[in-house]
């Protein structure tokens, strides 16, 4: 009996710690009391797309060819941090949004958040800035937007690169995936996995292990603070139980755009296989691997990034461009 009362009791006492770390969570992040954890606030602008507010950074010469950076789920315009500035330098008009729902970008309660609304998203973006073609680079579940935009808008997108791709609905098998789509246990289970800085950090610590490298507290910060709020929450839930992405290597034969595939070969998130698939389905399409990297590529080794995306980029692309799969042995950085 005393054993029951003791378990009861410390149930209580969980469900009290749950009850009030949910009640307690930011509503949403504020820009103005975010300057600490912005990279390049600088090149940061607000406009409205589909009457959502939605922030984004731009760079180069707006007479530059336009590239488009789109991040991926869990994310935000932070992952570019290191390529953002360096692309338009490399000639380039770099524009890089928060998707809505993430970031500083507005998170309508009602907001659709599936992959095709998010292609409509960014050529509502590329509509507000006058962008009339573009190539799109999208990392992870962004890339499923950038193939989306490409099948479903193909006269607004000039190239393609895909970086670590979404293109099935093989993630939604992922623990937490599965979690998040489950009513209750994914609204309780989901905000405490993403809000925690701990469970952040831990997960940033390998790749920095990887990349020789001591972890940034600083990124680790400016996620948390974009990662702890329940508009945050909310809209990654949607997005998981919105997800639906199998039509993508369904249909990425009708793909015409030169495409740039990259891929870590470390990526646990995305396996290379995938990487092969999209290769072998994408008619001009190019894979290459980063040897000892994870899933982000721009993150682990920028500098070579930038320079495979704008060499890509700058060049005529052969269609029967040989070999179709290279690789990239890195050196890690101290």
């Amino acid at each position: 009996m005393k054993k029951r009362y003791l378990l009861a009791g410390i149930s209580g006492v969980v469900a009290g710690v749950v009850a009030t770390k949910l009640l307690t969570r930011p509503q949403d992040v504020s820009w103005p009391d975010s300057l600490d954890y912005i990279y390049h606030p600088e090149y940061s602008w607000f406009t409205t797309v589909n009457g959502v507010r939605v922030h984004y950074q731009e760079a180069g010469d707006e007479s530059a060819p336009p590239i488009i950076l789109i991040h991926g789920f869990i994310s935000s315009t932070l992952i570019w941090s290191e390529v953002f500035l360096p692309l338009a330098t490399k000639g380039f008009h770099v524009v890089a949004p928060d998707l809505p729902g993430y970031g500083y970008s507005d998170k309508p309660a009602d907001g659709d958040y599936t992959i095709e609304f998010q292609a409509q998203a960014v050529l509502g973006l590329m509509d507000r800035l006058g962008i009339e073609k573009a190539t799109l680079v999208g990392a992870s579940y962004g890339a499923a937007i950038a193939l989306a935009a490409a099948l479903d808008y193909p006269d607004r997108i000039e190239k393609l690169v895909l970086v670590g791709a979404v293109s099935d609905d093989e993630p939604k098998k992922k623990m937490l995936l599965r979690l998040s789509r489950l009513p209750i246990v994914g609204d309780i289970v989901t905000p405490l996995f993403l809000g925690s800085r701990w469970v952040l950090r831990k997960r940033m610590q390998d790749m920095y292990r990887r990349m020789g490298r001591k972890i940034n507290e600083q990124t680790v910060a400016a996620r948390h603070h974009l990662l702890e709020t329940a508009s945050t929450h909310r809209a990654m839930l949607r997005t998981v139980r919105r997800w639906n992405a199998n039509r993508l290597h369904r249909d990425a034969h009708q793909v015409r755009q030169p495409t740039l595939i990259l891929w870590g070969d470390n990526d646990t998130h995305i396996p290379l296989s995938s990487g092969y698939r999209l290769r072998d389905a994408i008619p001009h399409s190019r894979l290459i691997v980063f040897r000892n990297c994870g899933h982000l590529p721009p993150v682990e080794y920028p500098q070579k990034f930038v320079e495979v995306v704008s060499g890509f980029c700058k060049t005529e692309t052969a269609r029967n461009e040989k070999p179709r799969t290279l690789e990239f042995k890195q050196k890690k950085t101290r």
